[in-house]
């Protein structure tokens, strides 16, 4: 073989259409291989949910703002140190305000926590699964819940995101059960598909975002029934008003069922053991929920 022929050869195996199809990532990554992309996405959670023998979970959303009061105050108190150096700052005294809210509403991250505690502690007996903390696995209130989780030593799942300005997963989630998603659209489903409840602590568009994909799957039946507990009644009625909506004739009366307000922990834990009550066990093999892809 001469020189020439060496060097093609050396070429061929060099060159990224040689790769196995399954080790390219740059043709993996083709917008061609989108569908791909998102079986893949569908599939791997499903996998690995199952192999960690993942019955069915409660989604708990909540803003990533919404920290712990000691860490909320100091936060109050560098805005404050921050306003002293120029008291009249219009943006410096909005960053105090916001802060001093964001204090008001620390209280949640200890709700969340000792909600996730009372949970765990009740469900994840003698190997069992049932009933496993399941959140976006980011900050705040998010990591309030997968905390109470681990204060426990239950099992705890965290469904993160990529987003062009990063998150790291917070330290509370379960090794093995923290996933990282591109497809908002699958994340949701796989936060609906073993989900036997549903509570929301305050937060913002993310939060809202999720609450009103669970509200139109649960309205048009699209998936199995839960309860959607809202956790602070004061901040979601001001928030969202849902009897406005029934009132001018947008969803029907009926609709308003579909939420509930609890306002402790325990209030929260009582509306789910209520209603599964009454209600036969859902497999994870039931109806899927009909979320649609992400168009990226």
């Amino acid at each position: 073989m001469g020189d020439d022929a060496k060097a093609n050869v050396k070429a061929i195996l060099n060159s990224p259409s040689y790769l196995l199809a399954e080790l390219d990532t740059s043709f993996l990554q083709r917008a061609e291989l989108r569908p791909v992309r998102m079986q893949l996405e569908l599939l791997k959670p499903e996998l690995l949910l199952s192999e960690a023998h993942i019955d069915s979970t409660i989604v708990v959303f909540g803003g990533t703002q919404v920290v712990e009061p000691a860490e909320a105050r100091r936060r109050w108190k560098r805005a404050k140190d921050r306003l002293k150096d120029s008291p009249n700052d219009a943006q410096r005294q909005r960053d105090v305000a916001r802060a001093e809210r964001i204090v008001e509403k620390s209280p949640y991250y200890d709700a969340a926590r000792e909600f996730a505690r009372i949970v765990s502690s009740a469900c994840q007996l003698d190997g069992r699964c049932d009933y496993v903390i399941v959140t976006g696995g980011g900050p705040g209130l998010m990591e309030a819940a997968n905390r109470g989780a681990f204060d426990v030593g239950a099992k705890t799942i965290g469904l993160n995101i990529t987003l062009p300005a990063e998150q790291v997963p917070n330290p509370y989630i379960t090794p093995g059960l923290c996933m990282q998603f591109h497809y908002f659209a699958l994340r949701k489903m796989h936060f609906l598909l073993r989900a036997k409840a549903l509570v929301v602590f305050p937060g913002g568009f993310g939060t809202i975002d999720e609450l009103f994909e669970v509200l139109t799957l649960r309205q048009t039946q699209r998936m199995q029934e839960i309860p959607v507990i809202l956790f602070g009644q004061d901040y979601w009625r001001r928030v969202i008003d849902f009897q406005f909506l029934a009132d001018e004739g947008v969803i029907a009366d009926a609709h308003l069922d579909l939420v509930q307000y609890a306002e402790t922990p325990e209030q929260a834990w009582d509306i789910i053991t209520r209603f599964h009550k009454h209600k036969p066990p859902t497999s994870p093999g039931g109806e899927t929920p009909d979320v649609g892809p992400s168009p990226t």
